[in-house]
């Protein structure tokens, strides 16, 4: 039986969300060299509607390109971490914006709380990092890409100018998660 690891990145239009599946897919597939799906949906608003990436890695190729119950699970919003955490495999993960989701859904997974929004804001400087910061985030949750795929494809996605930007948020999200965790 070929390992499959689901992941969802899930919160309001505009936060990026999409750009971190993406980029997750990337690192699995183009740096890794995994077989790796992304798909994505929004809510009818552009901005500040529901939105989600959904992103399938495996070691052999993907049959169903559709994430069923997810190993693991962002929500950037307190309307995705509601909406989404009924989808999460029984032991799966479920990592919260602490700035922005205040009540923790009820189920059999293990919740992490890490402020994003805040340390992209505050310690990077740029709150719209936060996506980049909540994928290294990820990355170190679940350790389905290596650190260093996780940043090759982050810095591949940016331009020059927003490079050490992207790098420095990237390296936060993980290197919190990695605190927390331990």
């Amino acid at each position: 039986m070929a390992e499959r690891y689901e992941v969802r990145f899930s919160g309001a239009g505009g936060q990026g969300l999409i750009t971190a599946g993406i980029i997750l897919a990337q690192a699995a597939a183009i740096v890794e060299g995994k077989h790796a799906v992304q798909s994505q949906s929004y809510g009818p608003e552009a901005r500040g509607g529901a939105s989600k990436s959904e992103v399938i890695i495996s070691d052999a190729p993907i049959d169903y390109p559709k994430a069923t119950l997810v190993d693991a699970c962002l929500a950037m919003t307190q309307v995705a971490a509601d909406k989404y955490s009924d989808t999460i495999k029984a032991g799966g993960l479920l990592l919260l914006d602490d700035d922005l989701v205040k009540e923790d859904p009820k189920g059999d997974f293990k919740i992490y709380r890490m402020p994003i929004t805040n340390t992209a804001k505050n310690e990077i400087g740029r709150e719209i990092v936060a996506n980049v910061v909540a994928m290294g985030a990820m990355v170190a949750l679940t350790g389905i890409v290596s650190k260093e795929a996780g940043e090759k494809a982050v810095l591949d996605r940016v331009p020059e100018a927003f490079k050490e930007l992207n790098q420095k948020a990237y390296a936060a999200g993980y290197d919190k998660m990695k605190a927390l965790m331990d």
